[in-house]
C-alpha cells in the first residue's frame, strides 16, 4: 500500500513539473516567513525555459511572478529603547572626612564611568597618595601589600596620561604607549583584566603577552589593532621585542609591579634589557611598586626613576584585619589527614592550600582528587591555558580546593575565598602576608590556618616579628587527625 501511494504521489508531482506546466509559486506568506537567507535570494536562481510560450496576461500566476520584490510584505523590527547617556551626575559620592573620592581628581568622564561601574566610590590609601603625584606627571615608588588597590592606582594614572595626550599620527601596531611588567603570568592576566574594565569607554586597546600561551595567536592580536597598554612578563616581552614585533621607543608610562618578586625570581637582567629599549627616564614616567623596600629595590628605583615620590602604607596594615589567623602544631605525617578532614567535615567550598614546592603541590592535589575532593593545582609546571581555565573554574565554584605555590598564588584575586591553608609555612615572611591576603577580600571575613610541623615551625618567629604580634599555636582536635577513608581504589 505504501509503495502504491508513493507511486501515485510521485506521479502527481512529476506531472506538475512536466514541460509546459507552470512550477508552483510560493505564496506571499511562505516568502515572508522563511529563513532569512532564503528571503534575501534563492541559493540557485531558476532559469526560464528557452522555448516557453508567453503566458497570457489574464493568467493569475503571471502578475505574482512579476511582482516587484519591494512589494513583498516585511516584518518590522521593534525599535530599541533609547540608551540614556551617562553623566557624571549619575556618580554621586558624598564627601567624608578622612576619605578621598575619585571626584577629587581631574579624571576623564569615560574613566569615571568605568570606576562607577566597578563600584569604587572612595580611593584606598595607596590610591589617594599615589594619584596625587602621578597625575601631576611625577615618577613614584609605592610600597603596598597585595589587595590594597595599587593596580587601579597605576592604571588610572596610565589611562589619564593616554587620554590627555593624543597618540602620534604615525606608529606601528606594535608600539605601545604604556608598558606594565609583572613577574607572573597570573598577575599579568589579572592586571590586563582590570585594565580592560577601566578602559572600556575610552577606546584604548589593552594587550597581554605571557609565556606558555600560543605565540602566533598573540601575534595576530598585535597585528589586528594598535596596542595602547601592554601588560607582559619579561621573558615573553623580550621574545616579541627581539623578533621586531614590539617596539618600545614610544612608551610614555612604564610600570614595574612587584619589583621585589622580580628580584627574587632573577628577572632583573631581562628587565634591564627591556628598559634599554624604552625612552630615557627623563622622557617617560616610571612607576615602581614593591611589597618591601629592600636596598636592592631602592637601588633599582634610583637607576630607573627621576626624583620619585615615595609612598608607603603603614606597617600595621601589613595583614588584613578581617582575616582570623590560626596555627596548628602537627606532625608532617599528619598534615594531609588534617587538611582533608578540615575541608570535608566543615563543608568548605572555596579553599586555597599553599605549599612551598611544586612537587608538594602536585602530591596534595593528586591525593585530594583520589579521595573524592574536587581539587586542582596551580604551579609553574601547569601550562598557561590550563592555569587560566583552572582559575576560572575556581572563581565559578566548580573547583573546591586550589593547591598552589607562592609564585602562582601572587596573581589570584578572587572574592569569596573562605579559607587559606598553609600546608607548609613559607620560607619568606612576606609570602605569608600574600597568602592570607587571598581571603578576607572586599570587606568579607576570612580564616587562615597554618600547619607548623617539625620541618617548618622554625619559620614562625620571623612571621610573627613581621606581623608585630604572636599567633597562638594550638593542637588540632583529635577527630581531625583520624585516618582518611579511601574514596577511590
Amino acid at each position: 500500500m505504501l509503495k502504491a501511494l508513493k507511486k501515485i504521489f510521485g506521479k502527481s508531482e512529476a506531472e506538475q513539473l512536466a514541460p509546459g506546466s507552470s512550477a508552483p509559486v510560493p505564496s506571499a506568506d511562505s516568502r515572508s516567513h522563511g529563513h532569512p537567507a532564503e528571503r534575501a535570494e534563492p541559493a540557485v536562481k531558476p532559469k526560464a525555459p528557452a522555448a516557453q510560450p508567453a503566458q497570457p496576461a489574464a493568467t493569475a500566476e503571471a502578475p505574482r511572478a512579476e511582482q516587484p520584490k519591494a512589494a513583498q510584505p516585511r516584518r518590522e523590527r521593534a525599535p530599541k529603547p533609547p540608551v540614556k547617556p551617562w553623566k557624571i551626575e549619575d556618580f554621586v559620592v558624598e564627601p567624608q572626612e578622612g576619605k578621598t573620592r575619585f571626584h577629587d581628581f581631574k579624571l576623564a568622564p569615560e574613566l569615571m564611568h568605568a570606576i562607577h561601574d566597578l563600584g569604587f566610590p572612595y580611593c584606598t590609601p595607596i590610591q589617594a597618595q599615589v594619584l596625587g603625584f602621578t597625575l601631576a606627571g611625577k615618577d613614584a615608588i609605592g610600597r603596598a601589600q597585595t589587595g590594597t588597590g595599587k593596580t587601579a592606582a597605576f592604571l588610572i594614572s596610565i589611562i589619564t596620561q593616554l587620554l590627555q595626550t593624543p597618540p602620534p599620527k604615525e606608529r606601528y601596531m606594535g608600539e605601545p604607549r604604556a608598558l606594565i611588567i609583572a613577574p607572573t603570568r597570573e598577575l599579568v592576566v589579572q592586571i590586563a583584566k582590570d585594565a580592560a574594565d577601566l578602559t572600556k569607554y575610552t577606546g584604548l586597546n589593552v594587550m597581554q603577552f605571557v609565556g606558555g600561551m600560543d605565540f602566533d595567536k598573540q601575534l595576530k592580536l598585535l597585528e589586528a589593532r594598535h596596542c595602547d597598554i601592554l601588560v607582559a612578563t619579561p621573558g615573553r616581552l623580550l621574545d616579541f621585542n627581539q623578533r621586531g614585533e614590539v617596539h618600545l621607543d614610544m612608551v610614555e608610562v612604564m610600570v614595574l609591579d612587584e619589583a621585589d618578586r622580580m628580584l627574587d625570581m632573577g628577572f632583573i637582567p631581562q628587565v634591564r634589557q627591556i628598559i634599554r629599549q624604552t625612552p630615557p627616564k627623563t622622557e617617560r614616567q616610571t612607576l615602581l611598586f614593591s611589597a618591601t623596600f629592600t636596598d636592592d629595590v631602592m637601588n633599582l628605583a634610583k637607576q630607573w626613576t627621576t626624583d620619585p615620590a615615595i609612598v608607603e602604607i603603614e606597617a600595621q596594615n601589613v595583614a588584613n584585619a578581617n582575616v582570623e589567623q590560626h596555627v596548628y602544631a602537627v606532625a608532617g605525617a599528619d598534615k594531609y589527614k588534617l587538611l582533608y578532614n578540615l575541608v570535608t567535615d566543615n563543608g568548605w567550598e572555596r579553599v586555597i592550600v599553599f605549599a612551598n614546592r611544586k612537587d608538594e603541590v602536585r602530591r596534595i592535589e593528586e591525593r585530594l582528587v583520589r579521595d573524592g575532593v574536587n581539587a586542582a593545582q596551580l604551579s609553574g609546571d601547569v601550562p598557561q591555558h590550563k592555569r587560566i581555565k583552572t582559575l576560572e573554574g575556581f572563581r565559578e565554584g566548580k573547583i573546591r580546593v586550589l593547591v598552589a605555590t607562592d609564585v602562582a598564588g601572587r596573581g589570584i584575586h578572587i572574592d569569596g575565598i573562605s579559607h587559606v591553608i598553609n600546608f607548609t609555612l613559607p620560607e619568606v615572611p612576606d609570602d605569608y602576608v600574600h597568602r592570607i591576603g587571598r581571603t578576607g577580600r572586599a570587606g568579607a571575613d576570612g580564616v587562615s590556618i597554618s600547619f607548623a610541623g617539625e620541618d617548618d615551625s622554625y619559620q614562625l618567629p620571623a612571621i610573627e616579628a613581621m606581623l608585630g604580634h604572636k599567633i597562638s599555636c594550638e593542637m588540632p582536635p583529635t577527630e581531625l587527625l583520624r585516618p582518611v577513608v579511601r574514596q577511590r581504589p
